[in-house]
């Protein structure tokens, strides 16, 4: 087992977008079955479909599961039994129902142990909801059917950038309501953790974000910084976690501070996300830190509006890849290190003093 390569699962996402596209392009590179052995849930009716259309000829193979996967070509399990009318550029009931087929199927071979990583294509929000689909998304639902008591935490990253965030989807009527104490702690501490397992981050530093604008002002334009947001860094500073703030977003953004930090923790999904993808659109990534599965996507969503027309980038969904099995080999490593207690010692002991120079007398403001 040990000398087989890392074996990436991918669901096809809305058929009715670009999630056949970016998957093909990506995989069009024979470079990439060096690396990983790759497995689609979909359908190869679609998968054909999309082929012919984009003029991409990938070949694949047709395979009942996970486990007959063959190395070196591209893997497509079938979930869709049911014909699906691919009508590009649409949302549609049949194409919500056919991207959670697979999703479903897929959910079912982690549990045998048929893959190593999951990468999510893009789905439709709407389209997707029934009674088996209720979820704001993909990292509620895995939280739910796999994630066995464990908090999901949604982390966008791209090379030394990567921001998580208190709330995800809430409406920003209803953010200031989740800012507790307890929220803030909870996700400095399942950040650290994921910069330490997921990105092999020894002692990572982490800035957080302040939720009103000028950080509060001393609790002139509100008092959530001085209520919540202080006291939990506080709390997590001493419990040994290296956390910085609340920064004004404006100004940490505008300045370039972001670059001092190995995580940034913002309060809302705009907050965080809006210059994330201003700054990494192209190639960031979706990870779903916290749970069992190493589970990655691309940062973007179904592009109706370019879905058939050759136009999408495989650059995301190349990079949410090489993430996922990034961070399959960094946490195979932690179980590695933690099952040699003396190793773990002297990683955990190691001087960390260049590191923390590199602090500026801003960061402590």
């Amino acid at each position: 087992m040990e000398n087989q390569k890392i074996r990436v699962a991918m669901t096809q996402g809305d058929v009715n977008g670009i999630g056949y596209e970016v998957i093909l392009k990506t995989f069009s590179d024979p470079t990439m079955f060096e690396i990983c052995t790759p497995i689609i849930y979909g359908s190869p009716k679609i998968m054909t479909y999309h082929r012919k259309a984009l003029d991409l000829p990938v070949n694949f193979t047709l395979v009942g599961s996970a486990a007959e996967a063959v190395d070196g070509r591209l893997n497509v399990v079938n979930c869709n039994e049911e014909e699906v009318k691919v009508e590009l550029g649409h949302a549609s009931a049949e194409a919500g129902k056919a991207a959670l087929d697979a999703l479903e199927k897929a959910v079912e071979d982690f549990k045998k142990g048929g893959f190593d990583v999951l990468v999510t294509a893009p789905i439709d929000k709407h389209s997707i909801q029934s009674d088996a689909f209720h979820f704001n998304g993909h990292t509620d639902y895995l939280e739910a059917r796999i994630g066995e008591g464990q908090k999901a935490l949604m982390v966008l990253a791209k090379d030394d950038l990567r921001v998580a965030l208190v709330t995800t989807h809430e409406p920003v009527g209803k953010v200031a309501s989740h800012i507790t104490k307890e929220a803030v702690k909870e996700r400095l501490s399942q950040f650290s953790r994921s910069l330490k397992t997921d990105f092999a981050i020894r002692s990572p530093r982490i800035a957080v974000l302040g939720l009103n604008p000028h950080a509060g002002d001393g609790g002139l334009l509100g008092s959530e910084e001085q209520d919540a947001i202080t006291p939990a860094i506080e709390e997590a500073r001493a419990e040994g976690i290296v956390c910085y703030g609340p920064f004004p977003s404006d100004g940490f953004w505008g300045a370039g501070s972001f670059t001092k930090f190995d995580g940034i923790l913002a309060m809302y999904h705009d907050q965080g996300l809006v210059p994330f993808k201003l700054l990494a659109m192209d190639e960031g990534v979706n990870l779903t830190a916290g749970l069992p599965l190493v589970r990655t996507s691309p940062d973007h969503g179904t592009a109706y509006d370019i879905a058939g027309k050759n136009l999408a980038s495989e650059a995301s969904f190349r990079s949410a890849v090489y993430l996922g099995i990034d961070v399959f080999r960094h946490r195979q490593g932690e179980k590695a290190i933690r099952r040699n207690p003396l190793r773990k010692s002297f990683f955990d002991r190691r001087d960390d003093s260049d590191r923390l120079k590199k602090l500026d007398a801003t960061d402590e403001q």
